[in-house]
C-alpha cells in the first residue's frame, strides 16, 4: 500500500478485477519433409510465402530422384494458395545426406546443412581496412618497442596490422595497447614515425570482406577480423549465415590476411570452392527420418523438433503415409494438446475398404484423414500432378479460422489450385466412408472441387467433428495463455470472482461471434470456481481450480427438408 506521510491529493491506480482476454491464433501450420536443403536440427524455420520457402530450403524435388518423399515443397505451396499466411517448416534427410566441404588447408568452409545444393558455393575473400593512422613516436618501453599513434580506435589486441610505405607493405600483430600507445609482436623499422601533414608512412587495421555465392543467393560479411577476440571475428560473424560454417587454423606469426587463409600474396582475392555435397539414397529414408529424435533444445530434428515451437495449430507430414509417422504426429498432437494433425491417405489406396481399413488404425480426436490426392499443375515437370491433400486442406483450415473463425467447420471450401482428383467416389460411396471418419475431396457438379468432409479420427461421437476439437484447443489454449496473471495471488474469494468474470467474458465475446451454441449465456456456457470446485485441502495446497462447460456449435452435416403434398380445400 503507499504511504501517505504528508497532506495532499494522492491519485492512484487500482486494478478493476476483470483482466481481458485476446484468443490465441489458430491458422499456423507445421511440416516436416524432404527439401533441397535447410536446417534438419534445431528450431523450424517460419516462412510468410512460397518464395521464402524457395530461398530457404529450394524448389520443386525431381521425381527421378526424391519419388515418393518429393511432395513438401508442393504441399507448402498449396498451404499459401488456399489461404495460408504462416507456417513453420522443418527439413527432413536422408541418414546418408552429406554437407559439401572445401579443401583441407588454413581455412575450412563447410555447408550449414546436408545436400547437392553446395556443391556450386564459393566464397570469396578479399583484403580490408577498418582504420588507418600515422605513428608520431617510438619510444622504448618494458618489453620492447611502443609506439604512439595518432588515433588508436579501430586498433585491438590480436589484431593484424599493416604497415605502409612507399608502396610496400608489411604485417605485424598488435599484442599490448594502452591509450594511444601500442606494440607489435616485431618491432617496426626505424623510420616508421611521420608527422608529416600528409604521411607516406601508415599503419592500418587489416582484415577481410567475405561472400558467399551459391545458387543466385549471397550473402556479405564485410570487415571481418582474424583475431579471435574481436567481436567481428570471421567465425562469429558466420554464425548468422544460412549457407556456411567455417573452422581456422592461422599460424601465430603476422602475415598477408590472404596468404594466412591460404591464398597468393599477390593476388586481390581468394576463392574457395565446395564439393561432395550429397543429397542422399531414398533407400535410407524411413520412419525415423520424419519423427526425428530429441536430444534436447537446439537438437531436436523432425517432429520432435516442434516442441520448441509454441504458436503451431495444424501439423502435417505432406504425402508420408507410413503408419509409424502418422502415429508418431498423432502421439504428438495428442501430447501437446495445442495442435491438430492433418493426414494422407495413400495414393494407391482407392477402395472403400481400403481406405476404412486405413482409417481404422487410428482413433483420435486430434487428427483427420483425407482422401483422394488432388491434381495440380507442377512446374517441375511441367504437366498436372497428383499430391497429398494435406497442404491444401492445412491452407483451407487457416483461410476459414481466418475469413469466418476456428468454429467453422473446414469443408464446403473449394480446393484452389485444384483441377482434378485421382479418384471420384460419389454419394453412396461416401455414405461408407464419412462415418468411419474418412473425409472426402469431392468434385460437385457447378461448384468446383470442394472439401466435403469434417470428421475426425475419433470413434467417441462428442469428438466426431474436426472444427468442435479444433474450438476446444483454442479456448483452453487461449485460457492458459491469458490467465499467468493468477499465479501467486492470493487463492481467495476475491480472485475468484476475477477468474469468473475474466473468463466468462472471453466466452461471451465467443458466444457472440457464433462459436458457442445458445441464445443466451446460460445456454452457451457456464464458470464455475469456488468451495463447490474446490476442496479445503486444495486451498491449502495452492489449487485453483475452476471448470467451465461450453456448448460448441455443430456443423450442419446432414441438411434435410421434407416437403409433402397438400390438396388444395374445395371453395
Amino acid at each position: 500500500m503507499a504511504e501517505y506521510l504528508s497532506p495532499g491529493v494522492y491519485v492512484e491506480e487500482f486494478d478493476s478485477g476483470v483482466k481481458a482476454m485476446e484468443g490465441v491464433g489458430t491458422s499456423t501450420a507445421g511440416f516436416v519433409g524432404l527439401a533441397e536443403k535447410g536446417p534438419v536440427t534445431g528450431r523450424p524455420v517460419l516462412l510468410t510465402s512460397f518464395a521464402e520457402y524457395q530461398r530457404r530450403f529450394g524448389g520443386y524435388l525431381s521425381e527421378l530422384e526424391y519419388g515418393k518423399y518429393r511432395y513438401m515443397p508442393n504441399a507448402v505451396e498449396q498451404f499459401f494458395t488456399n489461404g495460408g499466411s504462416t507456417c513453420y517448416v522443418m527439413r527432413a534427410a536422408p541418414e546418408d545426406a552429406a554437407c559439401a566441404k572445401s579443401a583441407e588447408g588454413p581455412v575450412v568452409v563447410q555447408a550449414k546443412n546436408p545436400g547437392a545444393w553446395a556443391n556450386t558455393m564459393q566464397v570469396f575473400f578479399s583484403r580490408s581496412t577498418r582504420a588507418r593512422t600515422q605513428i608520431l613516436e617510438a619510444q622504448d618501453g618494458v618489453g620492447g618497442k611502443q609506439y604512439r599513434l595518432k588515433n588508436a580506435a579501430g586498433f585491438r589486441v590480436g589484431d593484424l596490422a599493416a604497415y605502409r610505405a612507399e608502396g610496400a607493405v608489411s604485417y605485424y600483430k598488435v599484442t599490448a595497447l594502452n591509450g594511444m600507445l601500442v606494440s607489435f609482436q616485431t618491432e617496426l623499422p626505424e623510420d616508421a614515425v611521420d608527422t608529416a601533414l600528409v604521411p607516406t608512412r601508415t599503419l592500418e587495421a587489416c582484415g577481410v570482406d567475405m561472400s558467399i555465392r551459391c545458387g543466385g543467393q549471397e550473402e556479405s560479411y564485410p570487415g571481418c577480423s582474424l583475431n579471435p577476440a574481436a567481436p567481428d571475428y570471421l567465425i562469429a560473424a558466420l554464425e548468422k549465415s544460412h549457407m556456411a560454417a567455417m573452422t581456422l587454423h592461422l599460424p601465430e606469426d603476422a602475415g598477408d590476411p590472404l596468404s594466412l587463409l591460404g591464398g597468393d600474396e599477390d593476388a586481390e582475392n581468394l576463392r574457395i570452392e565446395l564439393s561432395g555435397g550429397l543429397n542422399g539414397t531414398m533407400d535410407s529414408v524411413n520412419a525415423g527420418t520424419f519423427n526425428g529424435v530429441d536430444l534436447g533444445p537446439g537438437k531436436r530434428s523432425g517432429i520432435e523438433a516442434f516442441q520448441e515451437i509454441t504458436d503451431v495449430s495444424i501439423m502435417a507430414v505432406p504425402g508420408v503415409t507410413d503408419a509409424n509417422v502418422q502415429a508418431k504426429l498423432i502421439a504428438h498432437c495428442e501430447g501437446l494438446t495445442s495442435r491438430f494433425a492433418v493426414l494422407d491417405a495413400p495414393l494407391d489406396c482407392t477402395a472403400v475398404d481400403e481406405l476404412n481399413r486405413h482409417r481404422s488404425a487410428y482413433d483420435t480426436s486430434y487428427a483427420a484423414l483425407y482422401a483422394p490426392w488432388v491434381q495440380v499443375y507442377d512446374p517441375l515437370l511441367k504437366r498436372p500432378t497428383f499430391l497429398p491433400p494435406s497442404g491444401s486442406m492445412c491452407g483451407i483450415y487457416a483461410r476459414t479460422d481466418i475469413q469466418r473463425g476456428v468454429f467453422k467447420a473446414p469443408a464446403n471450401e473449394i480446393v484452389q489450385g485444384c483441377t482434378g482428383l485421382s479418384v471420384s467416389y460419389n454419394a453412396a460411396e461416401q455414405g461408407k466412408l464419412n462415418p468411419n471418419g474418412v473425409n472426402l475431396i469431392r468434385a460437385i457438379p457447378g461448384q468446383g472441387i470442394r472439401a466435403w468432409g469434417a470428421r475426425t479420427c475419433s470413434s467417441d461421437g462428442n469428438w466426431k467433428y474436426v472444427n468442435v476439437r479444433r474450438l476446444f484447443i483454442f479456448l483452453e489454449e487461449s485460457i492458459r495463455a491469458n490467465t499467468g496473471w493468477v499465479v501467486f495471488e492470493p487463492n481467495d474469494e476475491g480472485l475468484w470472482s476475477r477468474v469468473r468474470g475474466t473468463i466468462s467474458l472471453f466466452l461471451e465475446t465467443q458466444r457472440r461471434i457464433g462459436a458457442l451454441a445458445g441464445s443466451t449465456p446460460e445456454q452457451a456456457y457456464y464458470v464455475e470456481v469456488g468451495h463447490n470446485t474446490m476442496t479445503q485441502d486444495d486451498i491449502l495446497n495452492g489449487r485453483l481450480i475452476c471448470e467451465i462447460g461450453v456448448a460448441p456449435v455443430r456443423p450442419a452435416e446432414f441438411v434435410i427438408f421434407r416437403i409433402t403434398q397438400i390438396t388444395q380445400s374445395a371453395a
